[in-house]
């Protein structure tokens, strides 16, 4: 897990291998980081990620429910259409902000992303 400041101060959290109950923990740990240092936008990047599990999803909407009442906001980048269908399937497709890339979900903040 890498986490990552991006332009306009959102907060990118890179998520490299499996997301599940063993790196859960540790999700939950970097979103509430970057919450707590102030960040009110967050993408969390699965471009890199080779499973999703419900402890996962879990987290994501742990971070939305703390980001909503600060008028933050969360976007989830995930290219890959296997676990994009994760999402779909727990109808969290309708409650997250999927992009399919990383730059899409800084897009959905709001976030202008240099083209270099």
């Amino acid at each position: 897990m890498k986490s990552s400041q991006a332009p306009g101060g959102a907060r990118v959290i890179a998520v490299v291998g499996q997301a599940d109950l063993h790196t859960a923990p540790e999700l939950r740990a970097a979103l509430g980081a970057a919450i707590d240092e102030g960040a009110r936008g967050v993408v969390v990047d699965f471009s890199d990620a080779t499973f999703i599990d419900s402890m996962t999803l879990g987290v994501l909407l742990g971070a939305l429910k703390r980001l909503t009442p600060l008028s933050g906001r969360l976007a989830v980048a995930c290219p890959d259409q296997h676990l994009r269908r994760v999402f779909e399937i727990t109808s969290l497709d309708r409650v997250l902000s999927l992009a399919d890339s990383r730059s899409a979900a800084l897009d959905r903040l709001g976030v202008a992303v240099d083209a270099t």
